[in-house]
């Protein structure tokens, strides 16, 4: 069984631009997406690491790191995400596939192993750490078997389910073996986002960073615990809207009135 990372990473995000290029911490000259590859290194369970990035040409830094990081990477379509993981599994033979995207540098090894372990010892088709919301925002791991990605490829037809890989799985979950993978209560703390989608979020990674970077393989424990001594930080970024996806148009009609109300736009 041969089991490989895939990591999602392009430079042209909308919210912030160059985002998995930006460097941290500030001044560090280490980047997003070399830390990102560097805490997977440290998986036990991996076999392959593989960056999949564009095939547009300010894509061409991300392939650059790649190399530079030891790794493989595959180069594919921009807007069909789910067709660049597809390709990218199957070119390198790949039975159970990881996915990770590049905008989650605190991402825990320890966390890949154990869904990891819990996904091949159920015999289930994809397990996932985020469908009912207990790990830090940021540490979102899923796994799926390579079939069930080929099926998922075959028959995905929405823009938003190529786009985003995995939501075909679980708006099907009687096509799929599926399991949910929750946080142990000590690390039970979704209110926590460490992810990099803007400027704010991006601030407060660099402040985890530069308390944590002394030891550069930080766990979820040591997240959790710092954001306990230091709760000022959740408020960097506190105000954040997460994307989502809405089942029709009054759902997302009401959170754009929720997030107007919220930023005091609401007149």
């Amino acid at each position: 069984m041969r089991i490989g990372a895939v990591v999602q990473a392009r430079t042209s995000s909308t919210r912030l631009p160059g985002k998995v290029l930006k460097e941290l911490p500030m001044g560090s000259g280490v980047t997003v997406l070399e830390q990102v590859i560097r805490r997977l290194k440290q998986s036990k369970e991996l076999d392959e690491i593989v960056v999949a990035t564009t095939t547009e040409d300010v894509d061409n830094p991300i392939v650059e790191i790649a190399k530079k990081e030891g790794v493989k990477y595959f180069r594919g379509s921009l807007d069909n995400v789910l067709e660049r993981y597809y390709l990218a599994a199957r070119e390198n033979h790949l039975d159970v596939v990881v996915r990770v995207t590049s905008d989650c540098p605190c991402i825990d090894p320890d966390i890949v192993d154990q869904l990891l372990d819990d996904h091949i010892q159920n015999h289930v088709d994809y397990t996932s750490n985020g469908l009912v919301p207990t790990f830090p925002r940021g540490l979102d791991v899923e796994v799926l078997n390579f079939g069930a990605l080929e099926t998922v490829h075959k028959n995905a037809s929405e823009a938003f389910e190529r786009e985003h890989v995995t939501p075909y799985i679980y708006k099907n979950p009687e096509s799929f073996k599926i399991l949910n993978v929750e946080a142990p209560d000590e690390l039970n703390a979704p209110d926590i986002r460490i992810t990099l989608d803007t400027e704010e979020d991006y601030c407060l990674l660099c402040a985890v960073f530069d308390y944590l970077e002394e030891n550069g393989s930080f766990r979820t424990w040591d997240l959790v615990d710092l954001f306990k001594s230091r709760p000022w930080l959740k408020i960097i970024n506190e105000k954040v809207v997460q994307k989502r996806f809405f089942d029709d148009l009054d759902h997302e009609i009401r959170a754009a009135l929720e997030l107007l109300e919220m930023q005091e736009l609401d007149n």
